[in-house]
């Protein structure tokens, strides 16, 4: 993985003021992200399924029996679930024509309440495609929410069962803002996200050290 800061602050910059355009802007956004780390492109679509792609179609099935097909924004089998959103800017200096504090609210200006509310709805969406994929196809360990330009915010279940995604690694740094991508742990993070993300359970890293204490002590004996 070779990303000069150079090349993290051009894509930083040229994402720095979008907003409000997640169905225009996601795909491009995740596209050059991916080039950006050196990542395998989402593959063409070829009818609504598919391993590692945009658009990718679940069948919703309601209590009264009926079904309604849903699109996850970009799904890698065996990896993640990625629910796009794209939230608004801070105005920076309030003119007249700027809007008034209720109309800001239901805007999701980034870091507002409202916005913090609209991610923890996508994150409640991106579990209901889990409980959509067909049951011939894993649980995904990582959910990301992702507002477009902004941030990914990081949730994991290295349980297989889909059920109990909490913030990852913690509640204090699940949050990832594109200007993060400057640090050399967060790329490999996402690049692990990508494409080995059981390296990031902590269960397998504790069963690795207890491994390596276990040959060490043999050895001194």
């Amino acid at each position: 993985m070779h990303t000069n800061r150079r090349q993290i602050d051009t894509f930083i910059a040229r994402w720095a003021e979008a907003e409000r355009a997640e169905r225009t802007n996601y795909q491009p956004f995740l596209t050059e992200l991916c080039d950006l780390l050196g990542l395998p492109r989402p593959e063409p679509a070829q009818g609504g399924l598919g391993a590692y792609r945009f658009e990718r179609s679940v069948t919703h099935r309601h209590d009264d029996d009926r079904e309604t097909t849903k699109r996850i924004d970009l799904y890698k089998r065996g990896c993640f679930i990625l629910e796009a959103k794209q939230g608004a800017n801070i105005v920076a200096h309030p003119t007249l024509f700027t809007l008034d504090p209720e109309a800001t609210r239901r805007q999701t200006v980034r870091n507002s309440a409202g916005w913090q509310q609209h991610m923890l709805r996508a994150r409640g969406q991106a579990e209901r495609y889990v409980r959509d994929l067909p049951t011939d196809e894993p649980a995904p360990p990582f959910l990301i929410i992702c507002d477009v330009g902004f941030c990914f915010d990081v949730y994991a279940d290295f349980s297989g069962t889909g059920r109990h995604y909490l913030q990852f690694p913690d509640a204090s740094s699940f949050r990832i803002y594109t200007t993060d991508l400057h640090r050399q742990d967060i790329r490999e993070r996402i690049v692990a996200i990508w494409q080995d993300p059981l390296l990031l359970d902590p269960a397998r890293r504790r069963t690795e050290v207890t491994r390596e204490i276990a040959l060490y002590l043999a050895q001194l004996a």
